[in-house]
């Protein structure tokens, strides 16, 4: 039997998505998609679980879980894709649009999904809309790119690997060293010792031994809901859990005197949603200065020494005449090299990485994973990436991965493949 035709659009982070998506559920003629048109479309996206979310939080209106008792915004998002994915099917649709459908999924349920999809598309046409090569599926028939808003159709699947396929990036010069370094006088500077953690008689996490020592590489790998959040918060001080464990911080048994602050001046944090914070008019030069204050936004005059180590980070990211650019009109990937700068400025002991890369296209993505090696190269500074996705240039030297059990998850320290 011959399987139905099955789209593959590439993505940049600077491609117009929304307007492509409306035209295909709308029948509007695009090259290369006349056998869509006449036929009925529905969309699998995060915004159209986020359109249920609105409807269940402002309307009281389950459409979604409307058969269960749960609320959507108490799943997981595997839980919440099933259910979307479920609801469409019932509809019947003659196409459906998937828009970056593996993104924040853990290992297992990206598998669990892919194995469904390849299922619907032994029957209905598929129009998978990605960022990552990684993430398409080997039914494709059809491949397209979409750089702003021209879409690029190749005439064979070799073309389109060929002109996609992303090579190791290399970045020229040195970490700039800080102007005041941060002294440690403790190897260990985060060490868990039998740490238990449970939330109103649920438990989490299960004697969790985990020691991150000074200039170490981690990955903190596990499946959602594992536990990965809560050892974060616990680390940062962002989480009352700690106290009471046998757990110590910058040498410091957490609960005696530390205060929050005194551990954030020590520690470097990103995650993508801290850019939304960013939404006035800095300039890439200032955004890197604030980063030795801590602040949103560059409120004293800076120094010329301060200045001076700016322009090394921005020579290091290739933006050397670019430092009064202001950091809302760049992509999404180069504000992202911005953030890591600004993190690392003051080169802290300790830098987390929350799934930094998630949303990011694959030469986005590859040039941010280099930063993140060069500097475990470089610096004293010691690295945990948490990620969903396995990142394939990604150095680590260790893997601290959390496995799920009803006495909450247990911990198992591993090498880096590459280490």
């Amino acid at each position: 039997m011959k399987l139905p035709k099955s789209y593959v659009i590439l993505t940049l982070n600077n491609s117009n998505t929304k307007p492509l998506v409306n035209s295909l559920l709308n029948n509007k003629p695009i090259n290369g998609f006349a056998k869509l048109h006449g036929l009925k479309g529905l969309l699998f996206s995060r915004s159209e679980i986020n359109r249920y979310l609105d409807e269940e939080d402002r309307h009281d209106i389950k459409v979604l879980t409307k058969e269960s008792e749960q609320l959507l915004k108490t799943m997981s998002s595997g839980e919440q894709k099933k259910a979307l994915l479920n609801h469409l099917l019932q509809q019947n649709p003659d196409f459906m649009v998937l828009v970056n459908p593996f993104d924040n999924l853990d290992v297992a349920a990206q598998t669990k999904l892919k194995e469904q999809i390849l299922d619907i598309a032994s029957q209905t046409i598929v129009v998978q809309i990605v960022s990552r090569l990684g993430d398409i599926l080997p039914i494709a028939t059809d491949f397209f790119k979409l750089d702003g808003n021209t879409l690029h159709q190749y005439n064979s699947k070799g073309d389109f690997w060929n002109e996609n396929k992303t090579e190791p990036i290399n970045f020229n010069g040195e970490i700039p060293a800080p102007i005041s370094p941060i002294k440690i006088e403790n190897i260990e500077l985060v060490r868990f010792n039998k740490v238990s953690v449970n939330f109103s008689g649920r438990p989490v996490l299960d004697q969790i031994d985990w020691t991150i020592k000074k200039g170490e590489f981690w990955q903190l790998l596990g499946p959602n809901g594992s536990g990965k959040s809560t050892l974060l918060s616990m680390i940062t001080g962002d989480s009352h859990k700690g106290y009471g464990q046998n757990l110590t911080i910058f040498g410091k048994k957490k609960g005696s005197g530390e205060s929050v602050w005194d551990l954030k001046q020590r520690i470097g944090y990103f995650t993508p949603s801290i850019t939304n914070k960013f939404t006035g008019y800095h300039s890439l030069e200032n955004m890197i200065i604030s980063g030795l204050h801590d602040s949103i936004g560059l409120y004293v005059l800076p120094t010329d020494n301060q200045k001076q180590l700016a322009k090394k980070w921005l020579d290091l990211l290739n933006f050397n005449k670019r430092k009064d650019d202001y950091f809302c009109d760049l992509t999404p990937g180069d504000q992202r090299l911005v953030m890591m700068a600004r993190a690392m400025v003051k080169h802290p002991p300790l830098l987390i990485l929350d799934e930094p890369t998630a949303g990011l296209d694959d030469a986005s993505a590859t040039l941010f994973v280099a930063l993140v090696n060069k500097i475990a190269n470089e610096s004293d500074t010691a690295i945990v990436f948490v990620s969903h996705r396995k990142e394939p240039q990604l150095n680590p030297e260790y893997i601290y991965e959390l496995y799920p059990s009803k006495t909450g998850s247990t911990g198992v320290k591993k090498r880096g493949e590459n280490s």
